[in-house]
């Protein structure tokens, strides 16, 4: 059960430290998400992983609201703990070995040649993984700014102020539309279908063969696009990056501030435009993900609006 954690509910916390969250704002008596008086943006953001705790882990629904002696409560802690860590293990073993693959399936082939189990001829020391993390505020095709990036010089930090190109469609960024094919890169998706569909379903262009039965078996479609995808960005950045074992920060690249960043623009949309934006992208994944003609499933009709509904509004 916790190996869900990593993959849909946060990056890093404890599920202890979720519960905590709640737990004190059960004894203040904040009730909602709106009430922000007494919290900061650090509060907020772990009562929203807790809520997607609560969601996806039926334990934590039944000790929450129940007397549960402290031995009991470790144990079940720590057993959480070590299945939201040991599915992360298993990610980014697995990803390692296979996002090479996908790299080395291009034409011309990367060079130097990048191996699966070794992770030393990826990152910046790359030209193909090199252009894929490369922040989208430089122009990797310039020799110059990939030398400054290899160099850390201060002009051309990496960070996550910056998205990666792989999160855009065809690694393209336009500065005057930012958000304009903005987590619809093609790794990126291939990755999302590898964790959470299959590893063959990651090599299909649309998963049209997905059967209702088989959607009924994965649970709340939109909601898991939306959980799963952030995941999935920090999942495939690590397997890109030279780095040899997973650690937060990588150089002066922060993920959990990569991770929350994704989080924020997902989930705390300051305008309707913006609201809708993200709408238009979870239906663009669902599409993507599950295929077209299960549209239903994932958005269904507004029933209430259409003519149907009209005419029996009449009698």
């Amino acid at each position: 059960e916790g190996r869900v954690i990593r993959r849909l509910v946060c990056l890093t916390e404890r599920v202890e430290d979720l519960i905590t969250e709640f737990d004190r704002r059960v004894m203040l008596g904040i009730d909602s998400d709106d009430d922000t008086s007494l919290n900061d943006s650090e509060d907020d953001r772990r009562y929203r992983s807790y809520k997607k705790l609560a969601t996806w882990c039926p334990t934590v629904r039944k000790i929450v609201y129940s007397e549960v002696e402290n031995r009991e409560l470790s144990y079940i802690y720590s057993k959480l703990n070590k299945g939201a860590d040991g599915a992360r293990g298993d990610d980014t073993t697995r990803l390692k070995v296979v996002v090479a693959s996908w790299l080395m399936q291009q034409t011309p082939h990367p060079t130097p040649i990048i191996h699966g189990q070794n992770k030393l001829g990826r990152g910046f020391n790359n030209d193909a993984t090199g252009r894929l993390i490369c922040p989208v505020d430089y122009d990797w095709n310039d020799p110059v700014v990939q030398q400054s990036i290899r160099d850390y010089h201060p002009d051309y930090r990496v960070t996550a102020h910056s998205w990666p190109s792989f999160l855009y469609k065809d690694e393209t960024y336009d500065p005057l539309k930012p958000t304009d094919g903005l987590f619809k890169g093609q790794f990126l998706l291939k990755t999302f279908k590898y964790i959470f569909t299959s590893p063959t379903s990651a090599e299909m262009d649309e998963q049209e063969q997905l059967s209702p039965e088989v959607l009924s078996t994965q649970g709340r479609p939109k909601q898991r696009r939306t959980d799963g995808e952030r995941r999935t960005r920090s999942n495939l950045r690590f397997a890109l990056s030279s780095t040899g074992s997973w650690r937060i920060v990588d150089d002066e690249f922060n993920h959990q501030e990569f991770y929350d960043n994704i989080v924020d623009f997902l989930e705390l949309a300051v305008t309707s435009d913006a609201a809708k934006e993200v709408e238009d992208l979870l239906l663009w994944w669902n599409r993507k993900v599950f295929g077209r003609k299960h549209v239903s499933t994932y958005q269904p009709q507004r029933v209430e609006q259409l003519s149907v509904a009209r005419c029996s509004a009449r009698h």
